[in-house]
């Protein structure tokens, strides 16, 4: 079973050993299905075992909403294993160093299976698309009048908060995506996508718009906004993006990415309070 799915606009293949509903197990991905006949940017291939790998180096562990989380650097690129609930179900798939040909191999006894398998496209689909002046962003991203606003911050600040106040107060607000859209430089354009990613909020929509703006959220006792240029507007945008950070090559070109992307729209820290005047003062900052 092969599925093929074009997410902000670059395709990639899906192949399992079995003949799987990719529908059933993965949904989010079902707005994204295309044909998809033209060049790939990865693709995943389902196979029954891996070699064992002795060379294999671990540069990095977590616990995130991805699971367990181990990736080892291997001679010609990663290898990266997926536990959830249970440690004794791994799911493990590598990867060359460019990320365009990945060999998973899946627990499918683990009830978490197809959780496994979409954490892997996201892993695999992010490093894949820095070379091509694109980044996953860790963001909530509301819509109005075709520009977008994306909200970023540590865990708990409220990103998902502002984005409500925007959709309650803010006539012709949409959400696109709460967790995970794409950003790509695109001609003179910087373009916020929508993606099969959307953390526990079911928001799944294969749409675009042009990028007004990126806020980096800090609570406080009172409203304001300030914008960030030049080194500030980096380093605001940094931490949400995702990539490999032991990778120099990966890591070096995203940031070139996000200095251009700093210099093509505005960047702005904003510190507020989870109220109406909160939402009303970012939407005047950054889309009027």
């Amino acid at each position: 079973m092969t599925g093929y799915y074009k997410v902000a606009d670059f395709c990639f293949a899906v192949t399992l050993l079995a003949d799987r509903d990719l529908g059933v197990l993965l949904p989010s991905f079902c707005p994204f299905m295309c044909d998809c006949g033209g060049e790939k940017l990865f693709e995943l291939n389902e196979t029954l075992t891996l070699p064992q790998r002795p060379e294999a180096v671990l540069i990095d562990e977590d616990r995130n909403d991805m699971g367990h989380t181990r990736v080892f650097r291997v001679e010609d690129g990663y290898r990266i294993e997926l536990r959830y609930v249970r440690e004794d179900l791994v799911h493990v798939f590598e990867t060359n160093a460019d990320f365009t040909k990945v060999s998973a191999v899946i627990c499918w006894e683990d009830r978490y299976a197809s959780v496994a398998l979409s954490s892997m496209l996201r892993i695999v689909f992010s490093q894949a698309i820095i070379p091509h002046a694109a980044v996953s962003m860790h963001a909530s991203v509301v819509v109005n009048e075709g520009k977008a606003a994306l909200f970023m911050g540590k865990s708990g600040t409220g990103k998902s908060t502002h984005t409500r106040l925007w959709l309650e107060h803010i006539s012709g607000s949409s959400l696109l995506n709460d967790d995970n859209p794409i950003v790509r430089i695109v001609g003179e354009d910087v373009i916020a996508y929508g993606s099969p990613w959307s953390g526990k909020t079911h928001c799944y929509k294969n749409e675009s718009a042009t990028a007004a703006g990126f806020v980096r959220l800090k609570q406080a006792p009172y409203n304001r906004y300030m914008p960030c240029e030049d080194i500030a507007a980096f380093k605001a945008l940094l931490p949400g993006s995702s990539v490999l950070r032991q990778d120099k090559t990966l890591h070096s070109i995203l940031c070139g990415t996000l200095i251009e992307i700093a210099g093509m729209t505005k960047v702005g820290e904003m510190e507020c309070l989870p109220d109406k005047d909160a939402a009303e003062t970012c939407f005047k900052s950054v889309c009027k």
